[in-house]
């Protein structure tokens, strides 16, 4: 047997008995995409398109995994085998088994370092782990993280050893029996409410750095003085390292720049180049770092030119720009579920298909609903062109807790351990995304679930990240002198119940048309939306509806809306899409045509 055939052979067996390890059955829906899914080439893309490195290695795949009650320690023996990146309650974990406070998570795997990597620092990459997450190499605990919605990476060069690398990772996660940040997830799904998502649930990888490196890199458009700031976080600079950035559009360097490491550079562009929905052009960036005179580390990643502003109309009302122009901001509110991945899509295909279907229905924004998205999702809306809202993911001791707000007229008190965590992770959440030119919103806050100094952590969001505009409370109590918006949701049709003549006044729920397809449903039955129909003319017929009245709303001030939802998740069958994607619910065409003139309405 030649050695080509050899090799095919060898994979072939190996692919088996990783399949024969991994039998994601269910009785639930899926997508199209789940079948793609191999154990050997799990998301395979590079994880952060923000700042790139040309070596890396993806540690996605089959693990080693067992539960055990807290405090037990780490397993002897293992239960068996799960997929990273999808959580163990995931039919794509190859487990789909619920986890729960009184137990813990353990994962394990080995690695080898590759040989060219000699001499370098090696980083030890988490997309996302929900919730606490411990990290042992080679029987060495080297970090600790709480957080299920934000990167974190340690440096594990000092823990390597010859040969195979042992990795173990122990998760500890509550859901709403905790305090922490968790979106929707519940112990008992239902109605708005859906399944836990515990542990890894994006990807692990590994990358070889040089000791000084770049560790961040920040861009901010002013396009008012045609300039681009960026700053350049540098790990281990001393004095004298020296960071040089070209830019570039189409391969040729339009502006460049060199600064001392730990300076901020404000970089020229001429013959600026706008980003907007319309125009969604990025221009490509080279960073390199330089010390002693030798190049220590070099990243490729990417910038836009685009502004989002408030200013009032001839009328008074006070309008959101883009770019200094009155802009029509109208998008769904998605949630980001999937049948088969819950938090995680199947494929990087499924992860672009649901904004692609988005824009091409005439939509020109995206309200990411309680729920952080992996990089690459941010780095698609980048390049598709489509606006985001970023939502905070709700948290507390359990959803009627989020939603008791106030008692005797005073707003409730959250507990310290509480109000610590949500700051550092509403932190870590923005500095995650503070590069991604189509985020121009934050929302802390959604309809008072677990609002707290409401005022006070719009105005500390306003100053951290000034480049955005901040929506203090999506539907929640609303206080006047909190943030830029007032945001009001409104079911089923679009309506003003309230405004605020010095914020912009935004609809930031409204719709919720249900239509139940069967064959495509989570459950058979206990399926809801704001309200029900029975096929796409009828659900189509009653969006135009609301379209015509929503142009009336932006008559007399509504400057954006939220159409609730972009997909039918678990119960909810309000989506424009089924669950598994297979089925647009409404009609294309009259539903395209429809949302483009109301996101003309302020262009006229």
């Amino acid at each position: 047997m030649n050695s080509k055939k050899l090799v095919s052979a060898v994979f072939i067996l190996f692919s088996v008995a990783s399949f024969a390890q991994w039998n994601p059955t269910t009785d639930k829906i899926r997508t199209k995409w789940a079948s793609e899914v191999n154990p050997q080439n799990v998301l395979a893309e590079y994880p952060r398109p923000v700042m790139e490195r040309s070596l890396w290695a993806n540690l996605n795949g089959l693990w080693d995994y067992a539960v055990l009650p807290a405090g037990a320690g780490e397993p002897d023996k293992f239960d068996g085998k799960i997929l990273v990146p999808f959580a163990i309650e995931s039919n794509l974990s190859g487990v789909e088994k619920r986890l729960g406070k009184d137990n813990e998570l353990w994962y394990k795997r080995t690695f080898t370092v590759p040989s060219t990597w000699k001499g370098k620092s090696v980083l030890l990459h988490f997309g996302a782990v929900d919730w606490k997450a411990e990290v042992f190499v080679n029987d060495v605990k080297v970090g600790t993280h709480k957080g299920g919605y934000t990167p974190f990476s340690f440096d594990i060069t000092p823990y390597l050893t010859r040969g195979e690398q042992k990795l173990v990772v122990k998760v500890w996660d509550p859901t709403n029996d905790g305090y922490q940040p968790r979106g929707k997830q519940v112990n008992r799904p239902e109605g708005i409410w859906y399944t836990p998502v515990s542990g890894i649930w994006q990807t692990v990888w590994i990358e070889p750095v040089a000791k000084k490196h770049i560790a961040a890199v920040v861009p901010t458009a002013n396009i008012d003085t045609k300039q681009l700031s960026v700053n350049v976080c540098v790990a281990n600079a001393s004095p004298g390292d020296i960071v040089e950035i070209a830019v570039k559009d189409a391969g040729t360097t339009v502006a460049s720049a060199k600064f001392a490491a730990g300076q901020q550079i404000d970089i020229p562009i001429r013959d600026m180049k706008l980003w907007s929905p319309e125009s969604p052009f990025l221009y490509d960036l080279e960073i390199s770092l330089f010390g002693n005179g030798e190049l220590q580390d070099k990243v490729t990643g990417y910038a836009a030119m685009r502004k989002i502003s408030v200013k009032a109309d001839n009328s008074g009302i006070l309008r959101m720009q883009l770019n200094n122009r009155d802009y029509f901001q109208l998008g769904p509110l998605d949630q980001g579920w999937w049948p088969d991945g819950l938090y995680t899509a199947p494929t990087d295909e499924a992860l672009l298909y649901d904004i692609q279907k988005t824009k091409e229905l005439g939509f020109n924004m995206i309200r990411k609903h309680v729920k952080v998205e992996p990089a690459r999702w941010y780095t698609h809306c980048d390049r598709v062109g489509i606006l985001v809202w970023q939502d905070m993911p709700s948290g507390g001791n359990s959803p009627q807790w989020q939603m008791h707000q106030f008692f005797d007229g005073k707003e409730a008190v959250r507990p310290y351990e509480s109000e610590a965590n949500f700051r550092q992770e509403w932190k870590e959440i923005i500095d995650f995304l503070k590069p991604n030119p189509s985020i121009v919103v934050w929302v802390p806050f959604n309809e008072a679930w677990g609002q707290f100094k409401c005022a006070e952590i719009a105005a500390w969001t306003k100053n951290y990240d000034p480049s955005r505009l901040v929506n203090p409370a999506s539907g929640g109590n609303h206080y006047p002198e909190a943030g830029d918006m007032l945001d009001i949701h409104h079911y089923p049709n679009p309506r003003i119940t309230l405004i605020n003549t010095k914020k912009v006044n935004v609809l930031g729920e409204f719709g919720g048309i249900g239509l139940a397809v069967e064959g495509h449903l989570w459950q058979p039955d206990k399926n809801w939306g704001y309200v029900q129909f029975k096929n796409a003319k009828e659900v189509t017929d009653e969006y135009i509806k609301y379209a015509e009245q929503l142009k009336e709303t932006i008559r007399r001030g509504y400057s954006a809306a939220v159409y609730t939802q972009t997909t039918d998740v678990e119960g909810e069958v309000n989506g424009l899409m089924t669950y598994d994607r297979k089925v647009i619910k409404l009609e294309e065409d009259r539903l395209k045509q429809a949302n483009k003139e109301v996101c003309n309405s302020l262009s006229k």
